[in-house]
């Protein structure tokens, strides 16, 4: 996948990515140019990448931990930057920069199934409609000069001077806003609607709302306005807890166990229930829920989940 395979396909940069930060499903990497960048007055830096918008089978991408292995430190290394161009009409890293010479960060938005392989590339698993078994294409490649590399899917690249972020919505900061994500909660709307704004909940994806939901006792469809406080405060404590432990598990190399998401039949036996749901006019996700763990109760009733 590098230049040697397609030269005309990549476009190569060389610089220094000196800090990282991460946001939710942002991650951001400061990067200045080399001196032999800066010498020629050019400069590597990005005009957006749009990542693709089509909802991929299984829904396997998700906010914490899309990631197959554990991204190890960038810092104080020099990459240089490999990004494809041309035949599939992306466009490739270049362009001026808004900063000058100041320090750029470029932010990696990684929204419904972006993710990032650490020293290994994606690899196809079935074949398309078409019968087509090419390997996806990344977005952006790193390499390092330790001789690791970083390469990005299905993500959405921009730059900036500084990280944009809302530490108070991501859900495993040490800033999460507790009392943020509760009246979020309370709206007169469906909980898994509000789950899945990253206004309130940065770095939640459908597999964290399907879990959350399940370990809760609420039924997706739940107008938050009807829910008890204790039951909204449990519904947080689940969404932080397997989302927490979710991250541990992949650095520490073991698979995160699934209650409900893409089940057949719940921890109990009951079978489950499977549907898109969204907001009208917004994305429709699937949704998995055993309606016997999850009843729907009457409009007027408050729900009185399980603490488990």
């Amino acid at each position: 996948i590098t230049s040697q395979r397609s030269p005309s396909r990549y476009h190569h940069v060389t610089g220094y990515v000196s800090t990282y930060e991460v946001h939710g499903k942002k991650l951001f990497l400061r990067f200045d140019p080399d001196e032999e960048t800066r010498s020629h007055g050019n400069n590597p830096l990005p005009e957006p990448l749009e990542g693709e918008r089509k909802e991929e089978a299984g829904d396997q991408k998700q906010a914490v931990g899309s990631d197959s292995q554990k991204i190890s430190d960038p810092s104080s290394q020099s990459p240089e930057l490999v990004v494809p161009s041309g035949d599939d009409g992306l466009e490739c890293l270049g362009g001026d920069s808004p900063a000058g010479d100041a320090e750029r960060w470029l932010q990696v938005r990684f929204g419904l199934f972006g993710s990032v392989w650490v020293n290994e590339f994606s690899r196809t698993k079935k074949a398309n409609k078409k019968g087509d078994w090419r390997d996806p294409i990344p977005r952006l490649v790193l390499y390092f000069d330790s001789g690791g590399f970083l390469a990005f899917y299905n993500c959405q690249m921009s730059w900036s001077s500084s990280p944009v972020v809302k530490p108070n919505s991501d859900i495993l900061s040490e800033k999460f806003h507790r009392g943020q994500a509760l009246e979020a909660l309370g709206q007169e709307q469906p909980v898994c609607y509000t789950l899945l704004d990253q206004r309130y909940f940065s770095g939640l994806g459908n597999i964290i709302k399907n879990e959350a939901l399940y370990r809760a006792g609420i039924h997706p469809l739940s107008l938050g306005s009807l829910l008890s406080p204790l039951q909204l405060d449990v519904l947080v404590d689940h969404v932080v807890e397997f989302s927490a432990d979710w991250l541990q598990g992949k650095f520490q190399g073991r698979q995160q166990h699934m209650h409900i998401y893409q089940k057949e039949q719940c921890p109990a036996g009951h079978r489950v229930m499977k549907e898109a749901f969204g907001p009208p006019g917004g994305f429709q996700r699937l949704t998995w829920w055993c309606p016997q763990c999850q009843p729907k109760l009457p409009p007027d009733k408050p729900e009185q989940g399980q603490l488990s």
